[in-house]
């Protein structure tokens, strides 16, 4: 493990541009506009975090996992591998990363069953189709893409660290945490580092609580015009969240993604690296 994130692989490899993710997702584009592509992604993140509280995982295997999801789908096209698959493959493996243990073979399937059976039939009204040695399968597809740089550095710590700074911790830290969670269904976490993600949640739950920051944040030697990039990412879900209502339009946007084959062949990335 990096003793920094400036020297990590997540610093060095994982952190990518706007233009270049733009690029990067373009097959799928054909198929899906930008808010379709986003609704995909925040509906992947809500199945990450469904398996996760149903296996009992904490909040960082979750928000690993969803992060796996996303760095793979910036290299591959959402019909390469179902997500339905990857999703289960990212907790599977972000337990181990971790240190939360290995989910074992049978409990991980029952979850995913169960999950998607009493939550999610609105959009897999079938059952779920996948064993676990499809599993094991996607997850060597997934540690092959991302050449095995499984380690992750989370906004938590530098957002308990700030707000220890700052004080009041029983009435911002919740606040701050939730928005964190929420931008997991954004890009932010591929785009920035945690502690500008970290400082760009503090900002905001500020703003929400009327706590005056001004000057704690004058303080800091950071650029704010990156932490208000940030907010305005976040800002942009909440107003989707607004007028979307995933249950109802889902099942539709799903349907517009070519269908993958039940067992997974190497997505292009891999094959490229393969060869």
């Amino acid at each position: 493990m990096a003793a920094n994130f400036w020297k990590s692989s997540h610093c060095q490899q994982w952190l990518v541009e706007k233009q270049t993710l733009s690029q990067d997702r373009q097959e799928d584009m054909q198929v899906l506009n930008e808010e379709e592509y986003q609704k995909c992604m925040m509906f992947f993140a809500n199945l990450i975090q469904a398996f996760g509280e149903q296996l009992k995982v904490r909040q960082q295997v979750i928000g690993t996992a969803t992060l796996y999801l996303k760095r793979f789908y910036c290299k591959n096209s959402l019909k390469s591998v179902d997500p339905l698959l990857l999703a289960p493959t990212a907790i599977f493996l972000a337990a181990k990363v971790e240190e939360f243990g290995v989910i074992s073979n049978s409990r991980l399937i029952t979850a995913c069953q169960n999950v998607v059976k009493n939550k999610f039939q609105y959009a897999y009204p079938q059952e779920f189709p996948y064993k676990i040695a499809h599993i094991l399968e996607c997850e060597f597809f997934l540690l092959e893409l991302m050449d095995c740089s499984l380690v992750l550095y989370h906004p938590y710590r530098p957002l308990l660290h700030y707000v220890q700074d700052m004080g009041e911790q029983d009435r911002i830290l919740p606040l701050s945490w939730k928005i964190i969670n929420d931008g997991l269904r954004t890009d932010v976490h591929l785009l920035y580092p945690p502690y500008q993600v970290a400082l760009a949640a503090l900002h905001m739950a500020c703003v929400m609580l009327n706590k005056d920051a001004k000057q704690w944040f004058a303080e800091l030697s950071v650029d704010m015009e990156k932490i208000m990039e940030i907010t305005r990412q976040i800002l942009s879900l909440y107003e989707l969240w607004k007028v979307y209502d995933e249950k109802k339009e889902i099942a539709a946007v799903l349907s517009k993604i070519p269908k993958p084959r039940t067992t997974p062949s190497p997505p292009s990335s891999v094959q490229t690296q393969q060869k």
